[in-house]
């Protein structure tokens, strides 16, 4: 009987010094998202779920979830959190439609200038943030928890969206200012006519997903040699690969079908240009640092001469514009500013930030998990109304997948 404990413990044992350096719970989600995937594309109508054109509905209708979970996920690592990003989304759209549609398209606001369509969504933005410097002034400043702040902050511009659009709609749009949320990178297929490529697929897409697959393989690398040379735990080399190169045919696979669609769309290559920054910024500045610092332990943060009442102020301002942008990219997307826009989309981005593996208590998360757990949801979503899924038991099935991930991380720190 000992013996076989004693076998039984050594086997255990085995693997986990074979699986050290190896994200469990990162991969986890990845290798869980790859799962839903598969099962939709195996239960929905004709494999509805995998056809070019919805895919490319899936990475459109959840851009501006997705922003929101960037500075989202910022917030909760530091052991906070944002309740009121939705109504704040709605009342930026309203702001970009009185500065850029009312005057042209409204009787009576002849006295207004209306501004370049680009000239709208920076003053929208910067709204935005004077909107995250009132909420950041109360947390950081005054001490009101920030869950009581972002609570008023919800009940406030929600209101303040009412009163600026009258209970009416703003719209339509200037084409450009459409093409940030309905556009595509070379629709017309510019490049293809230029080369003599079949039309069939946007030689565009497939470029630039080329390029992306080439990006991804050299930052893996030079993580992996960087972690090495300053003799930092790594990922089994077998792992390593098996790991970038299922990423690879994911990436691939999507590039893909976007080809086959119109083409990448804008919304696309604004979430990976915010997904590359801001995950330097979490992880090469020293901005992240204290953001991971305050989140893990406040006291000893306070003790190594962090700036707490900054950082804080800083993270409610940037969490104001990305709020911003992701409201022009929803009136943008409808052609309309509309007073219930971003109805409920704090909760789909606190979601997204709990599924990708942020910690309740702070001090944990990654940009990169919460788009994964952002595209969960969206998968998740998209998937079960392609099934007919009544909306009943659609939430509350979401609501049981983020019970379940709020209890895996409980649980696996009870384990340590």
């Amino acid at each position: 009987m000992s013996n076989t404990a004693t076998k039984s413990n050594s086997l255990m044992d085995n693997l986990r010094q074979r699986m050290r350096g190896v994200n469990l719970r990162q991969n986890g989600i990845f290798l869980a998202l790859i799962g839903l995937v598969m099962f939709f594309a195996a239960t929905t109508p004709n494999a509805a779920s995998l056809t070019p054109t919805n895919w490319s509905n899936l990475v459109v209708q959840n851009g501006y979830i997705l922003v929101l979970a960037i500075g989202m996920v910022m917030v909760i690592i530091a052991g906070h959190i944002d309740l009121s990003v939705g109504s704040v989304a709605a009342f930026i759209g309203a702001v970009a439609g009185i500065l850029v549609v009312r005057p042209l398209e409204q009787d009576g606001w002849e006295w207004l200038p209306a501004l370049p369509w680009w000239a709208g969504i920076l003053g929208a933005i910067l709204v935005g943030a004077i909107v995250g410097v009132w909420q950041g002034f109360w947390v950081a400043y005054v001490g009101i928890p920030a869950f009581i702040v972002t609570l008023a902050g919800m009940l406030l511009f929600r209101g303040m969206a009412l009163l600026t659009l009258q209970n009416s709609n703003i719209g339509p749009f200037p084409d450009e200012f459409r093409a940030i949320g309905n556009g595509f990178l070379d629709k017309e297929q510019g490049l293809n006519q230029l080369v003599g490529f079949p039309s069939d697929y946007n030689l565009t897409a497939l470029v630039v997903t080329g390029l992306g697959v080439l990006a991804l393989w050299v930052a893996a690398l030079r993580q992996r040699s960087g972690k090495i040379r300053y003799g930092q735990v790594v990922e089994p080399r077998v792992w390593f690969y098996i790991k970038n190169t299922i990423l690879t045919l994911m990436v691939a696979y999507v590039g893909f079908q976007l080809s086959q669609a119109n083409g990448i769309p804008f919304t696309l290559i604004l979430l990976i240009f915010l997904v590359v920054i801001y995950t330097m910024v979490m992880n090469r500045t020293p901005f992240g640092r204290y953001i991971y610092a305050i989140g893990g332990n406040l006291n000893a943060a306070v003790l190594s001469g962090i700036n707490v009442r900054m950082v804080n102020f800083w993270l409610f301002v940037n969490m104001g514009a990305l709020a911003a942008l992701s409201g022009v990219l929803i009136a943008a997307r409808m052609n309309s500013a509309v007073p219930k826009a971003g109805d409920g989309f704090e909760l789909d981005a606190i979601s997204s930030v709990f599924i990708g593996g942020a910690a309740v208590q702070g001090g944990v998360g990654t940009v990169t998990g919460s788009m994964v757990g952002g595209l969960i949801q969206g998968v998740l979503a998209n998937g079960m109304n392609l099934n007919s899924v009544g909306i009943d038991v659609q939430m509350t099935i979401k609501g049981l997948v983020l019970l379940l991930a709020v209890a895996f991380d409980v649980w696996s720190k009870r384990r340590k």
